[in-house]
């Protein structure tokens, strides 16, 4: 049997990444016309959507950079406010909810960059736990300037308050956003499933091409040997930001899509925590496997919500954590390892046989 040289495997590859995700979104959206899925199910739809995009992005950092960030829930949250506020200015102005939505995107994902750039520029200077301290500090700095940050809208613009809602001064007819710790309550849901897959398959897109360009194998090359790559004239600082902003943009993307799915959503929906799970997906799905991150992202979204279906929810989250440590027992088992690659040589090699025979 003829091998497949590099460049079409990786193609191969791609276009399974692509057919898992169009197939589960032809399939969900089946099952829900057929009035199949259940209001559980239905509520979590954006949610994966949202963190698939997370995990992707992550993994362009953690896993193509080699860099441990801590703080994209960060740049989550910069998009989710930047868009909201975008998208509840604009209400009067432009009333078609799709455009509206993929403005308050574009607004959130360029801010979410802006703020990548500002902290990538010192941050990405240092190496392995000093990054993942410092990115871990950008994400609380930006959590409590959210719980003092008071935006209101009226006839003559956007006003800003780090005081309290009153000292907006907003005119008759305004409305306040943003509240403080409150964050927002007045947001009109606009973020849909369908607009959920094509920004996974935007976010996709733009990571495999990231991945295969010439930029892409100099940031891994960087990953793997630092000094080696810096020997041949490949720019640490310039590459490493190139994945730190790319990752900050669809974070904010992310971040805009999971506000427009609720009513109202405070800051500290952005904390630590919040940041330590999209690393979770990552790491389960297997750091640089965009596929094994989106298959953990989906999965571990919609597993606590599985659990309390079962009755289970006064230890949702201690299965939760259960099923966390056995998967990551499985995944690090040698032994299971070794079967795998046993089973997978032995159908190789009974494969070729096969087509020496035909030959």
């Amino acid at each position: 049997m003829k091998k497949l040289s590099p460049d079409r495997k990786r193609l191969l590859n791609n276009c399974i990444t692509y057919g898992i995700v169009i197939a589960a979104f032809v399939i969900l959206q089946v099952c829900n016309a057929g009035g199949l899925l259940s209001p559980s199910i239905q509520g979590q739809l954006v949610p994966i959507c949202a963190y698939v995009v997370m995990a992707i992005a992550l993994n362009l950092v953690v896993g193509i950079s080699g860099e441990l960030s801590l703080g994209h829930a960060g740049f989550m949250s910069v998009g989710a406010f930047s868009g909201v506020v975008a998208a509840l200015s604009l209400q009067n102005s432009i009333p078609n909810d799709g455009l509206r939505l993929a403005i308050a995107m574009v607004v959130g994902a360029v801010l979410a960059g802006v703020a990548g750039v500002i902290v990538g520029v010192p941050v990405l200077r240092l190496r392995g736990d000093y990054l993942a301290i410092v990115t871990l500090a950008f994400g609380e700095i930006i959590r409590n300037i959210f719980n003092v940050l008071y935006v209101g809208v009226d006839e003559n613009g956007l006003h800003f308050s780090l005081q309290n809602e009153m000292a907006l001064n907003l005119a008759e007819g305004g409305k306040s956003i943003l509240k403080g710790p409150m964050g927002f309550t007045t947001n009109v849901k606009l973020a849909t499933f369908t607009a959920g897959f094509i920004l996974v398959l935007i976010t996709l897109t733009i990571a495999l091409n990231l991945i295969n360009s010439r930029s892409g194998r100099a940031i891994m090359a960087l990953r793997d040997n630092r000094i080696a790559a810096e020997s041949v004239g490949i720019g640490a600082t310039k590459y490493k930001l190139m994945a730190f902003v790319t990752s900050a943009v669809l974070a904010g993307a992310a971040g805009v899509l999971y506000a427009m799915n609720y009513s109202s959503m405070a800051p500290k929906k952005f904390d630590f925590n919040t940041s330590i799970l999209i690393l979770v997906f990552v790491v389960l799905g297997g750091i640089g496997n965009i596929r094994g991150s989106i298959i953990a992202a989906a999965f571990l979204t919609y597993l606590p919500e599985l659990l309390r279906n079962f009755n289970l929810d006064e230890y949702r989250m201690l299965v939760y954590a259960i099923v966390l440590i056995l998967v990551m027992l499985v995944t690090n088992n040698p032994m299971l390892k070794s079967v795998f690659t046993f089973a997978g040589r032995k159908a190789r090699k009974e494969e070729a046989q096969k087509g020496g025979a035909v030959q």
